[in-house]
């Protein structure tokens, strides 16, 4: 399946390709050769991502999304229990080495805590790293699940059953968790759009089984939203002041922060700061420095 539409400004490439979902929007008057790669969070797929893509076009930015394994249009791999972190940085890695420069990253949630680990383990020299509503630098349980399960104790039968679905087991779970009352979505939209996911997820951004990187060459910018569910505000500004990272906490947003009725306010502020940080990458980064990391 590969699929081409034109719009005003920007063309949207839709595939997928052997096994994986891939979106991509192509700018007609591109202004950085920098592309990013938007890696989406837990129960998501490469469909969060759209109302952002296609203000990136517009301003132009050449963006690709795409859905892991058993999300949005990718189908299953593995049992959706049994996929961890490592897993799901195999396919980050291959998507980063489909490009022919080095992208920007762009993670959302788990994908930003997905982000962190690639940094740790594979890379540090990318052009930018943005980090939207991430889980925090240390620890699931210190900053976020424990306030989420005093919410809603049901929530809790993912340590039974290994799965992360019970915290969005129904159109006002999932609302509670990720979105505001004024989100692009309503709480049965989002829901019906929500895929099954691993509870060894959380379990794995936890000591001893996580350790962070503090310092890093890649430029990073942390957001996070007021009025985070899952992610505490204070946890997120000590994070974010812990690895050097800029910080922006956008007022009243919730988790989902590319589907908040301030969407288009913190693409904005995301372009801005990205302006920035591209000046001295005007000229795109070849992939080459990957490919001589990965092999060392």
């Amino acid at each position: 399946m590969d699929n081409l539409t034109r719009h005003d400004g920007y063309c949207v490439r839709h595939s997928v390709t052997d096994g994986i979902e891939r979106i991509s929007y192509l700018p007609e008057n591109p202004q950085c050769p920098t592309p990013l790669l938007l890696q989406h969070g837990m129960w998501h797929g490469a469909w969060v991502w759209a109302q952002w893509q296609k203000i990136f076009a517009l301003a132009g930015f050449e963006s690709h999304a795409y859905s892991l394994p058993g999300h949005g249009q990718s189908p299953a791999q593995r049992p959706i229990n049994f996929c961890t972190m490592g897993y799901y940085r195999k396919f980050l890695r291959e998507e980063i080495e489909r490009l022919d420069t080095l992208p920007v990253l762009i993670g959302h949630s788990m994908g930003g805590a997905l982000i962190q680990r690639f940094l740790k383990h594979e890379h540090d020299d990318f052009p930018a790293a943005i980090l939207l509503a991430p889980w925090t630098l240390r620890s699931t349980y210190a900053d976020g699940l424990l306030p989420m399960l005093r919410r809603d104790p049901l929530g809790a039968l993912w340590a039974l059953c290994m799965s992360a679905q019970p915290f969005v087991r129904n159109p006002r779970r999932a609302a509670q968790s990720l979105i505001g009352i004024n989100a692009l979505f309503s709480p049965e939209e989002l829901f019906a759009r929500l895929d099954k996911e691993s509870g060894l997820l959380l379990l794995q951004h936890n000591p001893p089984f996580w350790f962070p990187k503090t310092e890093f060459q890649t430029p990073l910018l942390w957001v996070a939203g007021e009025r985070d569910a899952l992610i505490t505000e204070k946890g997120a500004r000590k994070s974010a002041e812990r690895i050097g990272a800029n910080y922006i906490c956008v007022p009243q947003a919730a988790h989902n922060l590319m589907v908040e009725a301030s969407y288009v306010e913190t693409a904005n502020n995301v372009m801005n700061w990205l302006e920035d940080k591209l000046r001295p990458h005007r000229g795109a980064v070849p992939l080459e420095a990957l490919a001589a990391t990965a092999a060392g």
